[in-house]
């Protein structure tokens, strides 16, 4: 129940977070996006960078339904994120990871 974070592009974030925390642990408890427009307004977002508006977690599972890790994007935007994003990214991460372990 804690995702440990790598790879790791931007500036410096969190080490781990706890599935019970934030928007990427919303996600890996759910198994559901998490499209939060407005990071201020979800509950117990974790400020990794102050720049973070709006993000966008994605689920990763591999093809026996195993939750491999979350795909976690952030935008100094409020609303960066649309349907249209989720609708080819979960088919992408779908197609990368279904081999993974």
């Amino acid at each position: 129940d804690l995702l440990k974070i790598g790879p790791y592009q931007g500036g410096h974030g969190c080490l781990v977070i706890p599935f019970s925390r934030g928007v990427c642990g919303a996600c890996a408890r759910s198994g559901q996006v998490q499209n939060v427009p407005d990071v201020n307004a979800f509950p117990g977002h974790i400020a990794c960078a102050s720049s973070t508006r709006s993000e966008l977690v994605l689920p990763v599972w591999n093809r026996a339904g195993l939750l491999i890790g979350v795909l976690d994007i952030d935008s100094n935007r409020l609303a960066a994120f649309t349907a249209e994003d989720e609708a080819w990214l979960v088919p992408l991460l779908a197609e990368v990871f279904r081999d993974a372990e």
